[in-house]
């Protein structure tokens, strides 16, 4: 545990604080976590923070709770696991989320920790991480599909004092750039998230100064007990006392051949309190899909869906955490054993909050969506030029895809978007003209989203033309299962990739590969999934459907799954629809499903090659 050196042992005194003073330091607050994402994308070098914004700040309080985020880690599990001193002046850097209680994932996000000291004392912490996009490793951009350990995934970094009372670190930090392909980038990078760390310092010490540390910190108790208030009512309105709701969704592969990964969520409350428990998931993968999470974040995960679902307006954080109650089974995908590969984990992830969606819905329509495009997935290119004035020179390009959004209560989900509401798409631009490549397509395909009253968004087809030699990986996932729907909405198409080769020749990728040659004037078509729909597709106005037809984002055959008859101009024929409608109608057997997954798993596998031309995954075994 670490050990804090604070020169003024004086403790901090609790006051009242009245509601103008608490409203001015919660938006300082929030002001603040911004700006340390506007310091990093200024500074920042790899496409990946720079401009799609992959990264993840956080504020706490001196306990290490955090008060404001976007993203979330466990400080206190950080410094739970760091022996040593921490003094001011000390800035704490790991990338080893076997060292830090889980606080990252995997070793591609490099996690700095910092003290806020005020007049000797500790007041606060600034934390922000952001994913590299090379560590090293065997393989371009450090994510092997088929490693097995964390050994093959990079450079590992345990938690150190890269700053020492405010003194860097050049010989470990030279030998940390040693081991990865972009040392200019990564260096950039993390002088980002240093200066945004110190960013934060700085505003709440002015906070302080203008408050007083006394009226700074109880505003930051009010403000994590608003939030605990907030969540114990949120609980007993939507969780049925001693009634346990549960779950289950999959991860299609682990990249390896093995899958699918049966994912289960299941919630009790208890009194004030709810048990969110992850038993009955499949044991962990061979491959490096798994997800070590943390506990806390488990409760952030929750509360992230819960309190924003109910109020947007308020700012989240840990306050909360008494409430919450998690089991996570050891040597289990949510908490694989040292040295399970990680660098796929961004699949769980996202699949966390569909967990969520499909549990909280099933006690109040209100907080129910479809599956949506929950795998951030990723695309990497990279080799040298083979001509020209930069003959020689490495090129490398890591980019997170978007896809549909699911359908919705307030309404459709949106087409081509990003499951993280903070990320933004890589311009075509920007692409072309630092990389040798070109944007052959950058649209929504056709009748991915899920039919419903409100339709699931379309995923895209992002058409990569390549014009250097090089290879390719691809991180992705739902080219098995299917994004499910929701109150009678149908579920979303699959994602799949394929590259057209330049002699005519088509070749289907994996979901998860990499190390694959591509040559010049080869396309990759990197098809995303759409969100599954929400309610009735009948109970949608023949207008809207008509609309999106004549848009192109339903074409005429899709319509039907509406019940609108018309053509490809979006002009209906009124009595066929209302004819297909009742039709429709009374063809069904009782009320519409809750869940609409598709296929029964079994068929879905029986299925694979014909539907998809890839040979189903074989049945995961305990390792």
């Amino acid at each position: 545990m670490a050990e804090l050196i604070q020169t003024t042992t004086e403790p901090l005194h609790k006051v009242d604080v009245d509601v103008v003073t608490l409203d001015l330091i919660e938006n300082g607050l929030r002001s603040a976590r911004y700006e340390m994402d506007e310091v990093l994308f200024r500074t920042a070098l790899s496409p990946g923070i720079r401009e799609q914004h992959d990264e993840f700040p956080l504020i706490g309080d001196p306990e290490g709770k955090m008060v404001v985020g976007q993203f979330g880690l466990s400080i206190p599990d950080f410094l739970d696991n760091f022996d040593g001193t921490i003094e001011e002046g000390d800035v704490l850097l790991t990338s080893d989320p076997y060292s830090c209680g889980a606080a990252i994932s995997h070793a591609n996000d490099w996690l700095i920790v910092m003290p806020i000291f005020f007049e000797g004392r500790i007041v606060g912490w600034a934390s922000q991480f952001g994913h590299m996009s090379d560590v090293g490793g065997k393989t371009p951009a450090s994510m092997p599909t088929d490693a097995r350990t964390i050994f093959e995934e990079g450079v590992v970094i345990p938690p150190f004092k890269l700053y020492k009372k405010g003194v860097l670190d050049d010989d470990a930090l030279r030998i940390i750039l040693n081991q990865v392909r972009k040392p200019d980038w990564n260096r950039a990078d993390l002088n980002g998230i240093v200066a945004a760390c110190r960013t934060a310092s700085r505003r709440v010490q002015e906070m302080c100064a203008r408050f007083g540390a006394d009226t700074y910190t109880s505003a930051l108790d009010a403000l994590l007990d608003r939030n605990y208030r907030a969540m114990k009512t949120l609980l007993a309105l939507v969780f049925e006392e001693g009634k346990p709701l549960s779950f289950t969704d999959y991860i299609d592969d682990d990249g390896r051949g093995n899958g699918p990964f049966e994912l289960t969520m299941t919630i009790t409350r208890t009194g004030d309190k709810v048990l969110i428990d992850l038993a009955g998931s499949s044991p962990q993968a061979e491959g490096p899909i798994n997800y070590y999470i943390n506990e806390n974040l488990i409760r952030m995960f929750f509360g992230i869906y819960m309190i924003t679902v109910a109020d947007p307006q308020i700012l989240w954080n840990d306050g909360y955490y008494p409430l919450v109650d998690v089991n996570i089974p050891e040597e289990s995908f949510w908490k694989p054993k040292y040295p399970a590969a990680l660098n796929g984990r961004n699949h769980g992830i996202g699949r966390l909050f569909d967990l969520f969606g499909g549990l909280l819905g099933q006690s109040n329509p209100d907080l129910l969506n479809g599956a949506g495009f929950s795998s951030s997935p990723h695309f990497m290119y990279s080799g040298n030029y083979s001509e020209g004035e930069r003959k020689g020179e490495w090129f490398q390009l890591y980019s997170i895809g978007f896809g549909g959004i699911p359908g919705r209560p307030v309404g459709d989900g949106p087409d081509g978007h990003s499951l993280w509401p903070s990320f933004v798409n890589i311009p075509c631009e920007y692409l072309e003209s630092y990389y040798p490549l070109r944007i052959d397509r950058w649209e929504t395909v056709t009748d991915t989203g899920g039919a419903g009253l409100h339709r699931g968004g379309n995923g895209v087809d992002v058409s990569y033309r390549f014009l250097e030699p090089g290879t390719i990986a691809i991180h992705d996932d739902r080219w098995l299962t299917y994004p499910w729907g929701v109150l009678g909405g149908e579920p979303g198409a699959r994602g799949t990739k394929w590259i057209e080769r330049s002699d005519g020749t088509k070749e289907v990728l994996p979901s998860k590969v990499h190390d694959v040659d591509v040559a010049r004037d080869d396309v990759l078509h990197f098809v995303t999934w759409g969100g599954g729909g929400w309610g009735d597709p009948l109970e949608r106005t023949v207008d809207l459907v008509a609309l999106e037809v004549k848009r192109g984002l339903i074409s005429a055959e899709g319509a039907r799954r509406y019940g609108v008859v018309c053509d490809e101009a979006g002009t209906v024929d009124d009595a066929a629809t209302e004819a297909l409608r009742a039709q429709v109608r009374s063809g069904r057997d009782g009320e519409r499903p809750l869940f609409d997954k598709g296929p029964d798993l079994e068929t879905i596998l029986a299925n694979a090659l014909e539907e998809t031309g890839l040979p189903a995954p074989t049945a995961p075994k305990p390792l």
